[in-house]
Protein backbone atom coordinates (compact mmCIF):
# COMPACT_ATOMS: atom_id res chain seq x y z
CA UNK A 1 0.00 0.00 0.00
CA UNK A 2 1.62 3.36 -0.31
CA UNK A 3 2.38 5.60 1.89
CA UNK A 4 1.89 9.10 3.11
CA UNK A 5 4.85 11.44 2.55
CA UNK A 6 5.87 13.78 5.44
CA UNK A 7 5.71 17.39 5.33
CA UNK A 8 9.29 19.16 5.07
CA UNK A 9 9.42 20.17 8.34
CA UNK A 10 7.08 17.51 10.52
CA UNK A 11 5.94 18.24 13.47
CA UNK A 12 5.66 15.23 16.37
CA UNK A 13 2.61 17.34 17.85
CA UNK A 14 0.92 17.29 14.73
CA UNK A 15 1.35 13.77 14.04
CA UNK A 16 0.09 12.99 17.54
CA UNK A 17 -3.29 15.11 16.52
CA UNK A 18 -3.38 12.52 13.71
CA UNK A 19 -3.25 9.43 16.22
CA UNK A 20 -5.96 11.18 18.54
CA UNK A 21 -8.16 11.62 15.20
CA UNK A 22 -7.85 7.89 13.62
CA UNK A 23 -8.77 6.66 17.35
CA UNK A 24 -12.14 9.00 17.25
CA UNK A 25 -12.56 7.54 13.50
CA UNK A 26 -12.49 3.91 15.12
CA UNK A 27 -14.94 5.13 17.82
CA UNK A 28 -17.21 5.97 14.85
CA UNK A 29 -16.85 2.48 13.43
CA UNK A 30 -15.23 4.38 10.27
CA UNK A 31 -14.63 2.07 7.12
CA UNK A 32 -11.95 3.86 5.74
CA UNK A 33 -10.47 3.61 9.94
CA UNK A 34 -10.46 -0.43 9.71
CA UNK A 35 -9.11 -0.26 6.26
CA UNK A 36 -5.93 1.83 7.53
CA UNK A 37 -5.46 -0.30 10.74
CA UNK A 38 -5.82 -3.73 8.44
CA UNK A 39 -2.61 -2.03 6.27
CA UNK A 40 -0.50 -0.71 8.71
CA UNK A 41 -0.95 -2.53 12.29
CA UNK A 42 0.33 -5.30 12.32
CA UNK A 43 -2.45 -7.01 14.78
CA UNK A 44 -5.12 -6.25 12.17
CA UNK A 45 -3.85 -8.02 9.16
CA UNK A 46 -6.48 -9.75 6.72
CA UNK A 47 -8.79 -9.02 9.65
CA UNK A 48 -12.29 -7.87 8.67
CA UNK A 49 -14.22 -4.56 9.25
CA UNK A 50 -15.95 -6.02 12.07
CA UNK A 51 -13.12 -7.99 13.52
CA UNK A 52 -11.11 -4.96 13.59
CA UNK A 53 -13.63 -2.42 14.96
CA UNK A 54 -15.26 -4.37 17.62
CA UNK A 55 -12.75 -3.83 20.17
CA UNK A 56 -11.02 -0.57 21.60
CA UNK A 57 -8.07 1.34 19.76
CA UNK A 58 -5.49 2.49 22.40
CA UNK A 59 -3.14 5.67 21.75
CA UNK A 60 -0.29 3.89 21.09
CA UNK A 61 -1.72 1.37 19.08
CA UNK A 62 -3.35 4.34 16.70
CA UNK A 63 0.58 5.80 16.64
CA UNK A 64 1.83 2.74 15.66
CA UNK A 65 -0.32 2.69 12.79
CA UNK A 66 0.48 6.48 11.95
CA UNK A 67 3.93 5.98 11.98
CA UNK A 68 3.40 2.59 9.20
CA UNK A 69 1.28 5.29 7.62
CA UNK A 70 4.31 7.39 6.51
CA UNK A 71 6.67 4.45 6.06
CA UNK A 72 8.39 4.22 9.28
CA UNK A 73 8.38 0.77 11.23
CA UNK A 74 7.56 2.39 15.01
CA UNK A 75 6.80 5.52 16.61
CA UNK A 76 9.77 5.94 17.95
CA UNK A 77 11.92 5.53 14.65
CA UNK A 78 9.20 7.81 13.39
CA UNK A 79 9.75 10.28 16.49
CA UNK A 80 13.73 10.17 16.28
CA UNK A 81 13.39 10.67 12.90
CA UNK A 82 11.89 14.19 13.45
CA UNK A 83 14.05 15.01 16.96
CA UNK A 84 17.49 13.79 15.87
CA UNK A 85 17.83 13.45 12.11
CA UNK A 86 20.84 12.19 10.47
CA UNK A 87 21.94 11.65 6.98
CA UNK A 88 20.02 8.57 6.08
CA UNK A 89 16.27 10.61 7.12
CA UNK A 90 16.99 13.22 4.27
CA UNK A 91 13.83 11.97 2.40
CA UNK A 92 14.68 14.61 -0.16
CA UNK A 93 18.08 12.30 -1.05
CA UNK A 94 18.08 9.54 -3.55
CA UNK A 95 18.65 6.45 -1.50
CA UNK A 96 21.84 5.57 -2.53
CA UNK A 97 23.35 9.29 -1.28
CA UNK A 98 20.89 8.33 2.18
CA UNK A 99 23.60 4.87 2.90
CA UNK A 100 25.92 5.38 5.90
CA UNK A 101 28.32 2.86 5.75
CA UNK A 102 31.25 3.94 3.58
CA UNK A 103 31.66 0.31 1.95
CA UNK A 104 28.34 -0.60 1.07
CA UNK A 105 27.72 3.08 -0.39
CA UNK A 106 31.16 2.43 -2.36
CA UNK A 107 29.15 -1.03 -3.86
CA UNK A 108 26.36 0.95 -4.77
CA UNK A 109 28.62 3.24 -6.38
CA UNK A 110 30.43 0.25 -8.37
CA UNK A 111 27.02 -1.05 -9.41
CA UNK A 112 25.60 2.47 -10.92
CA UNK A 113 28.84 2.94 -12.78
CA UNK A 114 29.21 -0.63 -14.30
CA UNK A 115 32.48 -1.09 -12.53
CA UNK A 116 32.02 -5.18 -13.02
CA UNK A 117 36.30 -5.69 -11.73
CA UNK A 118 36.43 -3.44 -8.54
CA UNK A 119 32.99 -4.62 -7.62
CA UNK A 120 33.89 -8.48 -8.09
CA UNK A 121 37.14 -7.45 -5.67
CA UNK A 122 35.17 -5.96 -3.33
CA UNK A 123 33.00 -8.47 -2.81
CA UNK A 124 36.17 -10.22 -2.31
CA UNK A 125 37.59 -8.08 0.32
CA UNK A 126 34.09 -8.27 2.34
CA UNK A 127 32.77 -11.26 1.60
CA UNK A 128 29.69 -10.40 4.24
CA UNK A 129 28.68 -7.36 2.23
CA UNK A 130 26.27 -9.73 -0.17
CA UNK A 131 24.09 -10.45 2.75
CA UNK A 132 24.29 -7.05 4.50
CA UNK A 133 21.28 -4.80 4.53
CA UNK A 134 20.87 -1.20 4.51
CA UNK A 135 18.17 0.58 6.04
CA UNK A 136 15.60 3.04 4.74
CA UNK A 137 12.58 4.69 6.35
CA UNK A 138 9.90 6.60 5.13
CA UNK A 139 8.73 4.67 1.70
CA UNK A 140 6.16 2.01 1.33
CA UNK A 141 8.82 0.04 -0.62
CA UNK A 142 12.66 -0.68 -0.45
CA UNK A 143 13.38 -0.42 3.23
CA UNK A 144 15.45 -3.05 4.11
CA UNK A 145 17.10 -4.04 0.61
CA UNK A 146 20.34 -6.50 0.35
CA UNK A 147 22.99 -5.05 -2.13
CA UNK A 148 21.87 -7.29 -5.39
CA UNK A 149 18.10 -4.83 -5.07
CA UNK A 150 19.90 -1.61 -6.20
CA UNK A 151 20.65 -3.02 -9.80
CA UNK A 152 16.72 -2.56 -10.32
CA UNK A 153 16.68 0.83 -10.29
CA UNK A 154 13.52 0.94 -8.31
CA UNK A 155 12.89 3.27 -6.33
CA UNK A 156 14.84 4.91 -9.53
CA UNK A 157 18.04 6.84 -8.22
CA UNK A 158 19.52 7.65 -11.10
CA UNK A 159 16.81 7.01 -14.28
CA UNK A 160 19.20 4.86 -16.17
CA UNK A 161 21.32 1.69 -15.35
CA UNK A 162 24.80 0.56 -17.28
CA UNK A 163 25.00 -1.19 -20.32
CA UNK A 164 26.30 -4.26 -18.10
CA UNK A 165 24.04 -4.71 -15.46
CA UNK A 166 23.59 -8.11 -16.85
CA UNK A 167 27.49 -8.88 -15.79
CA UNK A 168 26.40 -7.15 -12.83
CA UNK A 169 23.79 -8.55 -11.68
CA UNK A 170 25.84 -12.30 -12.84
CA UNK A 171 28.71 -11.13 -9.86
CA UNK A 172 26.28 -10.23 -7.31
CA UNK A 173 23.85 -13.67 -8.12
CA UNK A 174 27.52 -15.47 -8.25
CA UNK A 175 28.77 -13.97 -4.93
CA UNK A 176 25.60 -15.87 -3.25
CA UNK A 177 22.92 -13.41 -1.77
CA UNK A 178 19.94 -14.98 0.60
CA UNK A 179 17.19 -16.06 -1.66
CA UNK A 180 14.75 -14.12 -0.41
CA UNK A 181 17.03 -10.94 -1.78
CA UNK A 182 17.13 -12.59 -4.89
CA UNK A 183 12.92 -12.74 -5.27
CA UNK A 184 12.70 -9.13 -3.55
CA UNK A 185 15.48 -7.90 -6.88
CA UNK A 186 13.42 -10.06 -9.47
CA UNK A 187 10.17 -8.35 -7.79
CA UNK A 188 11.41 -4.89 -8.17
CA UNK A 189 12.88 -5.63 -11.90
CA UNK A 190 9.76 -7.16 -13.21
CA UNK A 191 7.78 -4.14 -11.72
CA UNK A 192 10.32 -1.17 -12.81
CA UNK A 193 9.70 1.14 -15.91
CA UNK A 194 14.21 1.88 -15.90
CA UNK A 195 14.96 -2.05 -16.96
CA UNK A 196 12.31 -1.46 -19.26
CA UNK A 197 13.18 1.57 -20.94
CA UNK A 198 16.98 -0.11 -20.65
CA UNK A 199 16.52 -2.98 -22.53
CA UNK A 200 17.36 -5.27 -19.70
CA UNK A 201 13.88 -6.02 -17.89
CA UNK A 202 13.42 -9.55 -19.86
CA UNK A 203 17.35 -10.26 -19.38
CA UNK A 204 17.34 -9.62 -15.80
CA UNK A 205 14.46 -11.69 -15.36
CA UNK A 206 15.80 -14.86 -16.67
CA UNK A 207 19.12 -14.44 -14.95
CA UNK A 208 17.39 -14.06 -11.53
CA UNK A 209 15.17 -17.16 -12.46
CA UNK A 210 17.68 -19.26 -13.63
CA UNK A 211 19.70 -18.39 -9.84
CA UNK A 212 16.54 -19.61 -8.33
CA UNK A 213 14.15 -16.35 -8.08
CA UNK A 214 10.69 -17.35 -7.53
CA UNK A 215 8.98 -16.04 -10.97
CA UNK A 216 5.36 -16.42 -8.40
CA UNK A 217 6.67 -13.81 -6.18
CA UNK A 218 6.79 -11.32 -8.86
CA UNK A 219 3.69 -12.22 -10.90
CA UNK A 220 1.49 -9.69 -9.25
CA UNK A 221 3.79 -7.07 -8.85
CA UNK A 222 4.38 -7.03 -12.40
CA UNK A 223 0.59 -6.90 -13.14
CA UNK A 224 0.04 -3.79 -11.13
CA UNK A 225 2.66 -1.91 -12.80
CA UNK A 226 1.12 -2.49 -16.83
CA UNK A 227 4.40 -4.51 -17.03
CA UNK A 228 3.35 -6.88 -19.60
CA UNK A 229 6.71 -7.91 -21.01
CA UNK A 230 7.34 -8.99 -17.71
CA UNK A 231 4.21 -10.56 -17.21
CA UNK A 232 5.08 -12.78 -20.20
CA UNK A 233 8.66 -13.36 -19.32
CA UNK A 234 7.80 -14.49 -15.78
CA UNK A 235 5.18 -17.09 -17.34
CA UNK A 236 7.98 -18.37 -19.63
CA UNK A 237 10.29 -18.60 -16.75
CA UNK A 238 7.85 -21.17 -14.65
CA UNK A 239 5.38 -18.75 -13.26
CA UNK A 240 1.73 -19.90 -13.05
CA UNK A 241 -0.96 -17.19 -13.47
CA UNK A 242 -4.13 -17.20 -11.59
CA UNK A 243 -7.43 -15.40 -11.79
CA UNK A 244 -5.97 -11.93 -10.89
CA UNK A 245 -3.23 -12.46 -13.79
CA UNK A 246 -6.16 -13.42 -15.92
CA UNK A 247 -7.98 -10.53 -14.96
CA UNK A 248 -5.50 -8.06 -15.27
CA UNK A 249 -4.54 -9.27 -18.97
CA UNK A 250 -7.81 -8.98 -20.11
CA UNK A 251 -8.03 -12.70 -20.57
CA UNK A 252 -12.07 -13.31 -20.24
CA UNK A 253 -11.23 -17.05 -21.45
CA UNK A 254 -9.06 -18.33 -19.12
CA UNK A 255 -10.50 -16.29 -15.93
CA UNK A 256 -13.95 -18.09 -17.02
CA UNK A 257 -12.05 -21.19 -16.94
CA UNK A 258 -10.58 -20.23 -13.35
CA UNK A 259 -13.01 -18.31 -11.27
CA UNK A 260 -15.14 -21.54 -10.30
CA UNK A 261 -11.94 -22.06 -8.06
CA UNK A 262 -10.93 -18.94 -6.91
CA UNK A 263 -11.01 -17.69 -3.63
CA UNK A 264 -13.26 -14.48 -2.33
CA UNK A 265 -9.42 -12.33 -2.24
CA UNK A 266 -8.14 -13.82 -5.50
CA UNK A 267 -11.78 -12.45 -7.28
CA UNK A 268 -11.69 -9.35 -5.22
CA UNK A 269 -8.31 -8.21 -6.60
CA UNK A 270 -9.44 -9.98 -9.71
CA UNK A 271 -11.74 -6.89 -10.05
CA UNK A 272 -9.18 -4.55 -8.67
CA UNK A 273 -7.18 -5.07 -11.54
CA UNK A 274 -9.77 -5.68 -14.43
CA UNK A 275 -11.17 -2.03 -12.99
CA UNK A 276 -7.54 -0.73 -12.99
CA UNK A 277 -7.04 -1.74 -16.85
CA UNK A 278 -10.75 -1.51 -18.15
CA UNK A 279 -11.22 -4.58 -18.93
CA UNK A 280 -15.41 -4.05 -18.62
CA UNK A 281 -16.65 -7.48 -19.64
CA UNK A 282 -14.47 -9.10 -17.10
CA UNK A 283 -15.59 -6.27 -14.44
CA UNK A 284 -19.12 -7.35 -14.89
CA UNK A 285 -18.51 -11.09 -14.76
CA UNK A 286 -17.15 -10.54 -11.27
CA UNK A 287 -19.73 -8.04 -10.47
CA UNK A 288 -22.38 -10.75 -11.42
CA UNK A 289 -20.93 -12.91 -9.43
CA UNK A 290 -21.33 -10.73 -5.94
CA UNK A 291 -17.87 -8.92 -5.59
CA UNK A 292 -18.57 -5.71 -3.73
CA UNK A 293 -17.56 -2.96 -5.78
CA UNK A 294 -17.03 -0.75 -2.56
CA UNK A 295 -14.42 -2.78 -0.95
CA UNK A 296 -11.10 -0.89 -0.95
CA UNK A 297 -8.83 -2.82 -3.63
CA UNK A 298 -5.98 -5.49 -2.57
CA UNK A 299 -3.17 -4.14 -5.04
CA UNK A 300 -4.10 -0.47 -4.44
CA UNK A 301 -5.33 -0.57 -1.14
CA UNK A 302 -5.80 2.78 -0.35
CA UNK A 303 -8.45 2.91 -3.10
CA UNK A 304 -11.37 1.28 -4.03
CA UNK A 305 -12.22 0.20 -8.22
CA UNK A 306 -13.98 3.16 -9.17
CA UNK A 307 -10.72 5.16 -8.04
CA UNK A 308 -8.57 3.16 -10.23
CA UNK A 309 -11.27 3.23 -13.34
CA UNK A 310 -11.18 6.76 -13.05
CA UNK A 311 -7.76 7.52 -12.67
CA UNK A 312 -7.10 5.52 -15.49
CA UNK A 313 -10.44 7.27 -17.81
CA UNK A 314 -12.26 4.16 -18.46
CA UNK A 315 -15.77 6.00 -18.67
CA UNK A 316 -17.46 2.62 -19.45
CA UNK A 317 -15.87 0.85 -16.34
CA UNK A 318 -16.56 3.20 -14.51
CA UNK A 319 -20.42 3.57 -15.23
CA UNK A 320 -20.61 -0.10 -14.91
CA UNK A 321 -19.23 0.18 -11.44
CA UNK A 322 -21.63 2.77 -10.73
CA UNK A 323 -24.50 0.65 -11.53
CA UNK A 324 -23.77 -2.30 -9.76
CA UNK A 325 -24.01 -0.04 -6.82
CA UNK A 326 -20.12 1.85 -6.44
CA UNK A 327 -20.51 4.59 -4.16
CA UNK A 328 -19.59 8.19 -5.62
CA UNK A 329 -18.44 9.72 -1.70
CA UNK A 330 -15.88 7.00 -0.58
CA UNK A 331 -12.59 8.64 -0.25
CA UNK A 332 -9.23 6.55 -0.42
CA UNK A 333 -7.02 6.53 2.95
CA UNK A 334 -3.84 8.43 1.66
CA UNK A 335 -5.45 11.66 -0.31
CA UNK A 336 -8.36 11.53 1.00
CA UNK A 337 -10.27 12.08 -2.58
CA UNK A 338 -13.05 10.64 -4.27
CA UNK A 339 -13.14 9.06 -7.86
CA UNK A 340 -14.27 11.89 -8.89
CA UNK A 341 -11.38 13.75 -7.53
CA UNK A 342 -8.96 11.27 -9.00
CA UNK A 343 -10.30 11.40 -12.57
CA UNK A 344 -9.89 15.31 -11.91
CA UNK A 345 -6.34 15.06 -11.06
CA UNK A 346 -5.39 12.76 -13.99
CA UNK A 347 -6.98 15.28 -16.41
CA UNK A 348 -9.54 12.90 -17.21
CA UNK A 349 -12.37 15.61 -17.55
CA UNK A 350 -15.33 12.93 -18.86
CA UNK A 351 -15.13 10.52 -16.24
CA UNK A 352 -14.99 13.34 -13.81
CA UNK A 353 -18.04 14.80 -15.24
CA UNK A 354 -20.14 12.20 -15.07
CA UNK A 355 -19.11 11.42 -11.63
CA UNK A 356 -19.58 14.64 -10.73
CA UNK A 357 -22.95 14.21 -12.27
CA UNK A 358 -23.69 11.05 -10.87
CA UNK A 359 -23.33 12.17 -7.39
CA UNK A 360 -25.17 15.64 -7.97
CA UNK A 361 -28.36 13.67 -8.79
CA UNK A 362 -28.31 11.30 -5.80
CA UNK A 363 -30.77 11.91 -2.88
Amino acid sequence: MPTKTLPSAPNLDHLKHQAKDLCHLYGLKDRSCAQRLREFHPRYFNASDEQILSGELTVSDAQLAIAREYGFASWSRLKHHIENPGVADDLTLPHHERIEDPVFSGAVHLIDRGHASALTLLLKEHPGLIRQHVRFEGGNYFRNPALIEFIAENPVRNDTLPRNIVEIATILLEAGPESSSVDSTLGLVASGRVARECGVQLPLIELLCAHGADPNAALIAAVLHGEFEAVDQLIRSGAQPHLPVFAGVGNEIALLQHLPAADSAQRQLALALAAQFGHTEIVRILLNKGQDPNIYSPGHSHSTPLHQAALAGHLDTAKLLVEHGAKLDIRDTIWNGTAADWAAHAGQSTVERFLRERQGSEP
